[in-house]
């Protein structure tokens, strides 16, 4: 995670929530560093393990903390929280 990107975001193009999840941090312009987990098998990797889970998007915020499919509120709720918006 680069300090100019407080935000790892696990996705695909082909995801819904991805995009959904993608519109709102753009929105409000919040850094993040995209990864394709389509393209490579390690980010893809890294997103289960994360998460626990095979679902995504997968979030990775600066202070430990892990969002799996989350809503727009509860990205919200996090964002206002880390003081990104």
């Amino acid at each position: 995670m680069s300090e100019s990107a407080p935000i790892d975001f696990y996705g695909a193009s082909w995801c819904g929530d991805c995009v959904r999840a993608q519109a709102l941090l753009e929105h409000y312009g919040v850094a993040f560093e995209y990864h394709d987990i389509e393209a490579s098998d390690s980010d893809k990797a890294k997103a289960i393990e994360l998460s626990g889970r095979p679902n995504i998007p997968v979030l990775a915020f600066s202070d430990g903390t892990v969002l799996t499919e989350p809503s727009n509120p509860l990205l919200n709720e996090k964002l206002t929280a880390l003081g990104l918006i």
